[in-house]
């Protein structure tokens, strides 16, 4: 007898932040719960989520797509349930779609993992491994360099090996990558996030003055869509380009990995559109001999890393962790061991679905 999906729902969160967040600057975050239920007795929770508003509209979307291909329906294994999803955007687009997509196929591999009674890493095929975890929180655009320097050190200081900073793509930012660059010490990476703020005149005199500072990589120097400015960049570029986390499913990753435009690729998890296209981001990236650093939530996408070998940075931006139980806590060397519990291992602290959950 084959298994249902008896219960699938959607719950809209709206969470404020204590002030302006990262290099966009955003104050509140809109986080879009998906909990199925089986006709066994499992269940699965999750999430997606919009920064800076508009979570109603995927939420809606959620809802419909439970409607229309999960609710009563037999359960089908993640990737299937993923394509089912996708194929009936066809006629809608991507856009919220593959939001809406993503809260489900978290709570799809969980309740799949959880009937198993494996954890997510191994229900994705993978095994345990620990990861090291880059500090990217804290940081800011017009941040001063001694400002910047701290929360540097604080990050050194818990194991880190490496820390991203944010840039505007001017001058000041010289000062501020060069104050860290010296306070750190030499095994300690340095990263830097311009959040698309360049033209490709900008992204390429920044990319050259960034080039003293050995980057590990430049962050999204230009908007998501200037794709032939990010092959033009990748042929003078003195330092590695990084991009993805604007990115939605791998097809619009397609021209970046066939003009070899990008040496990192960070896919996020709402916009690509969950952990299913996520492991194809990096099992494509494998075959192009890239890297793959997601963007955000460490202690889920640890899971992915135990599966995908592309994976070779998680990065620790605590956005959404406040809304969970159990924080994330880095090993002495700046490294992250999967959950060994069944499922992603991710539980809702005690109060935050009511306190938080938007009426309606």
């Amino acid at each position: 007898m084959s298994v249902t999906i008896i219960g699938a729902e959607t719950t809209l969160l709206r969470f404020p932040l204590a002030g302006p967040t990262g290099g966009s600057g955003i104050t509140a975050v809109d986080v879009i719960v998906v909990d199925l239920a089986d006709s066994d007795g499992n269940t699965g929770t999750g999430f997606s989520y919009v920064l800076g508003g508009g979570g109603d509209t995927v939420a809606a979307t959620a809802s419909s797509l439970l409607e229309r291909f999960v609710r009563g329906r037999p359960a089908i294994p993640p990737p299937a349930l993923w394509r089912l999803l996708a194929d009936s955007l066809n006629r809608l687009g991507r856009g919220t779609g593959y939001l809406a997509i993503a809260a489900i196929d978290v709570a799809a591999w969980d309740r799949q993992a959880k009937a198993a009674r494996m954890p997510l890493y191994a229900a994705l095929g993978g095994t345990a491994r620990a990861m090291p975890v880059y500090g990217s929180g804290g940081f800011g655009p017009t941040q001063a360099p001694d400002s910047a320097v701290e929360r540097a050190r604080a990050y050194v200081a818990m194991g880190c090996t490496a820390v991203k900073l944010r840039v505007a793509g001017n001058r000041a930012d010289l000062a501020r990558l060069r104050a860290v660059r010296e306070a750190l010490p030499d095994h300690v990476d340095l990263m830097a996030d311009a959040n698309e703020k360049c033209d490709l005149a900008r992204a390429q005199w920044l990319a050259g003055a960034c080039a003293e500072f050995g980057l590990l990589w430049l962050e999204e120097p230009l908007p998501v869509a200037d794709t032939g400015g990010y092959a033009a960049l990748a042929r003078t570029a003195p330092v590695p380009i990084a991009a993805g986390e604007h990115h939605q499913g791998l097809v619009e990753l397609a021209a970046l990995l066939d003009d070899r435009s990008v040496a990192v690729l960070q896919p996020d998890l709402a916009m690509i559109g969950g952990i299913t296209e996520s492991m194809r981001v990096a099992t494509v990236a494998e075959h192009y001999g890239l890297s793959v650093s997601p963007h955000f939530l460490p202690a889920l996408y640890v899971h992915l890393a135990c599966a995908a070998p592309s994976v070779r940075w998680l990065e620790h931006f605590p956005l959404l962790e406040p809304l969970f139980a159990d924080p994330v806590t880095l090993a002495a060397d700046g490294t992250l061991a999967p959950s060994e519990v069944p499922g992603h291992g991710l539980r809702w602290a005690d109060g935050v679905r009511e306190r938080y959950r938007v009426a309606g």
